[in-house]
């Protein structure tokens, strides 16, 4: 029996069109029809692969003599098998996405600011009876804006959310690479690295040095209407911050999760399950609690500690729910 009828013979066994063989192996469908034809052969990476995928020994895809079938013990798992061309797709969409991702959180961040600055254009300059606005077309105009910017946020998180979920169960489900695309994946997560250590060292930076504008205006006893623009300037800061963060996760996660090692070792996968559990509440009541404060204190440039404040505490229940 030779090589074309033995593939033809496996995959039949398999029950598997040729488009499904061709998916598994990152090929076209073509390919596999000459390889079965005889009208080519495979090269000896798709003979590996081809192997594997049947869990067959490369002796018996090879030796034209042996007719009984040679298992290699190395059968195709339970789990999601992953082709080259597969990996790349997803780390392609994963960088799409979380860049609208970054946006959308961008957006929600700066979305007060115009709620913050347009009540005090509202109040009389020294000498003038009324300001730029009333103090009702201020609120009015600050709070359409908000609601506009985030309905917008929330527009690209669905977009990205639908587009990301169709990988949603590599994140927790058994994977199996196919031949090759480890040790590439492997060379990506290495290539990173360092844009990933940037993106995050500039935001901590950022986001600590965020404040010192504000801080040094109120000592010196800066006007109503710089600290207010300040306040502007902090959230703007915050928010690249939050980019450069969000920026650096997509292609070292994504590595990650192909590769099963760092947040995605098995062990690791079960606590990140727990985390979303907790998150699924905690997030929502954290966006509540933001919203209810923010309103009746009319206090926005303070009520943004909540942020960071939520996100500590959060991390701090996270590790202690996972060390149960």
């Amino acid at each position: 029996m030779i090589l074309a009828e033995k593939i033809l013979a496996l995959r039949t066994a398999q029950g598997w069109s040729q488009e499904e063989l061709a998916e598994k192996l990152g090929v076209s469908r073509q390919s596999v029809s000459k390889w079965e034809s005889a009208a080519s052969i495979p090269d000896l990476n798709k003979i590996l692969q081809l192997a594997q995928v049947f869990g067959v020994s490369t002796d018996y895809l090879l030796k034209d003599e042996m007719e009984a079938v040679e298992y290699s013990g190395e059968e195709e798992t339970s789990g999601i098998r992953i082709s080259l061309k597969q990996a790349e797709e997803f780390l392609a969409v994963r960088q799409s996405e979380f860049k609208k991702v970054a946006i959308g959180v961008m957006m929600c961040i700066l979305s007060p600011i115009l709620l913050i600055v347009l009540p005090v254009l509202a109040i009389p300059a020294p000498g003038e009876v009324v300001g730029w606005f009333t103090e009702e077309t201020a609120a009015g105009l600050g709070l359409t804006a908000l609601l506009v910017i985030v309905a917008a946020a929330v527009a690209l998180f669905v977009v990205a959310g639908m587009r990301l979920g169709k990988y949603e169960s590599w994140e927790k489900e058994p994977i199996e690479l196919d031949y090759g695309v480890k040790g590439i994946v492997e060379e990506r997560l290495k290539a990173c690295e360092g844009d990933c250590t940037r993106n995050i060292v500039l935001g901590v930076v950022l986001c600590i040095l965020s404040p010192i504008p504000l801080i040094s205006a109120a000592l010196f006893g800066a006007p109503d209407v710089v600290l207010v623009g300040l306040v502007g300037v902090l959230l703007a800061l915050v928010a690249v911050a939050v980019v450069f963060f969000i920026t650096s996760a997509p292609i070292r996660g994504g590595c990650q999760i192909l590769l099963r090692v760092g947040d995605y070792t098995p062990d690791n996968i079960e606590k990140q399950k727990k985390a979303d559990r907790i998150g699924g509440i905690y997030w929502p009541v954290v966006v509540a609690l933001y919203l209810a404060v923010s309103f009746i204190t009319n206090r926005w440039e303070i009520t943004w500690i909540i942020w960071p404040v939520a996100a500590v505490a959060f991390g701090a229940v996270s590790a202690f729910v996972a060390r149960k």
